[in-house]
């Protein structure tokens, strides 16, 4: 398993003041834990997006705040951006034991092919993005993976309760609720046409008949 590093520095800026420290590239950020005093701490922007884009929301990161001899395993709780820019705005780390278990929602990633999709035939319905798990900190899965490969009809459905996971870790999403589904095409609706009856195209040549008969009868009178 991977060792994700983060340096991070104790914050100084507290509450509208820490507006200077994105303006640097710097986050603030906390580190809190269940017997721990809550840390306030800053970290680079790019430092953290480089080790958040490779230990995402399952994997610990380790945070080796400046002066402290120890690093901190850490799992990623809350993180606030810009919904418009990205930035950054705040960093939520909890601090974790090792030897106790933890609550995560892991992500639900799908693998294989399903062959009606394949051929035009079919959609994937993706119905649960997340599921929460409970194990060790060192035991979180990065991913939980379903095969749509499986899925071979329409109605075909893959539930929470058919994932296998090692004994370690112990799924608290309810085992009855779908995951992912085949689905059938939505029919595309045929475009409106205007179309106009033998009367309606009838009553408009006679008029248009009449129109030049009258025309003509006042051709002649002059």
């Amino acid at each position: 398993m991977n060792k994700y590093i983060l340096k991070a520095e104790k914050r100084v800026l507290l509450g509208s003041k820490v507006k200077k420290l994105r303006r640097l590239g710097t986050i603030p950020a906390n580190v809190f834990g269940h017997t721990i005093v809550s840390q306030a701490i800053q970290v680079s922007e790019v430092e953290f997006n480089r080790v958040y884009k490779q230990a995402g929301e399952t994997s610990l990161i380790w945070i080796k705040i400046e002066g402290e001899d120890k690093e901190r395993p850490t799992l990623v709780k809350a993180l606030t951006n810009n919904p418009i820019t990205g930035q950054k705005y705040h960093i939520d780390f909890h601090q974790v034991n090792l030897k106790e278990k933890v609550t995560a929602n892991i992500p639900v990633e799908l693998v294989g092919e399903a062959q009606m999709v394949k051929d035009g035939q079919a959609i994937i319905d993706l119905n649960l993005h997340e599921i929460e798990v409970e194990a060790l900190p060192t035991d979180l899965p990065e991913s939980i993976d379903f095969d749509i490969s499986l899925l071979k009809e329409i109605g075909d459905s893959l539930k929470v309760g058919d994932v296998k996971l090692s004994s370690e870790v112990t799924v608290l999403t309810d085992s009855e609720m779908t995951v992912v589904a085949l689905g059938a095409l939505q029919k595309e609706e045929a475009p409106l046409e205007t179309e106009v009856s033998e009367d309606v195209t009838g009553a408009v040549e006679g008029a248009e008949g009449e129109t030049k008969e009258g025309d003509k009868a006042e051709a002649k009178t002059e």
